[in-house]
């Protein structure tokens, strides 16, 4: 296994939710990344985020890990959950909620619409 390949690894295992994204929580880099930020800040996820842009191993190393060719990626639990679109969806129809909450993952109840 790569170097890269045991960090993302012992990432994923070490923290119940990580974001590979473009920039980081604080200033987003894609509009993407911006919106699965929104998103887990919206519902007050505790998580971890990596900068992808910041190091094109990891930006390669990601991609690979997880067979997925895009980023943002995010990891529950040590598990693949998805991209900006699957976790986008999951919250709208509020499956992410309950599948946060299925890992207990602390989460603030959204608002109603």
């Amino acid at each position: 296994m790569s170097d890269i390949a045991s960090f993302i690894e012992n990432e994923i295992k070490s923290n119940d939710v990580v974001l590979f994204m473009k920039g980081n929580k604080a200033f987003p880099m894609c509009g993407f990344s911006g919106q699965v930020v929104q998103i887990l800040d919206y519902l007050g996820v505790d998580y971890k985020d990596h900068d992808v842009l910041q190091n094109p191993e990891l930006r390669s190393g990601i991609k690979d890990f997880s067979n997925w060719p895009t980023v943002p990626q995010i990891y529950v639990k040590g598990e693949f959950l998805g991209g900006c679109d699957i976790a986008r969806e999951m919250f709208q129809s509020g499956e992410l909620v309950t599948y946060l909450q299925e890992k207990n993952i602390p989460v603030k109840a959204p608002a109603r619409v």
